[in-house]
């Protein structure tokens, strides 16, 4: 009798890497892999009904695709369980799929032979932490920014003025100021810009 197919969908921006990932997973006899672009995430979640679902958080627009790969699961009613590359100086981004519940953490810049692996074991209900990622999950309780200052500074660095941000936000200008003034300093930032840069950098917007 032959074993179920282990159904894996890759989420992924660029369609070069995600179809590439795809690849590398359908390489191994127990993985049905199906390459997923962002617009699809929530019908093909409904439709495949995924064992496990992989995102690179490297990739453009991760921080926002990882909400939307959570909200399809959730929407879904999908047990699927995720599994994350990332790198290890983004603690950010660690700590948002940490808060998705992710189970596996996969450092994007190691051997490939190990991301089948580690999609294997958890979608056998095991976890997964590359031990070059322990280290950014630890610094990402270090987070200094409040999630308010990180909501303001992530609306600045999307080109929203104080008066934009204000009304986004149901704030005066002078709290709007208040709080990005706040994140240049816990950021050791010099101005708005550089907090941007190293909030980015980090993976915290």
């Amino acid at each position: 009798m032959r074993t179920a197919l282990t159904t894996v969908l890759v989420v992924h921006e660029v369609e070069l890497w995600r179809k590439a990932l795809s690849s590398l997973l359908g390489t191994d006899d127990g993985l049905r892999a199906v390459a997923v672009a962002r617009e699809d995430v929530l019908p093909r979640t409904t439709a495949e009904k995924p064992d496990v679902i992989v995102v690179d958080l490297d990739c453009p627009g991760s921080m926002g695709l990882l909400e939307e790969v959570d909200s399809a699961r959730r929407a879904a009613r999908c047990g699927g369980r995720l599994v994350v590359l990332a790198r290890a100086d983004r603690p950010g981004v660690l700590r948002n799929a940490a808060a998705t519940e992710a189970s596996g953490y996969v450092d994007k810049y190691g051997a490939k032979e190990e991301l089948p692996a580690v999609v294997r074991k958890v979608a056998a209900g095991g976890r997964y932490i590359d031990e070059s990622l322990a280290f950014g999950l630890l610094r990402a309780k270090e987070i200094p920014l409040s999630g308010r200052e990180l909501g303001v500074l992530s609306l600045a660095a999307q080109g929203d003025s104080v008066a934009a941000i204000a009304c986004r936000l149901s704030l005066t200008r002078g709290t709007v100021r208040n709080y990005l003034a706040a994140a240049v300093r816990k950021a050791g930032a010099r101005n708005r810009t550089h907090a941007i840069r190293l909030a980015t950098e980090a993976g915290w917007i």
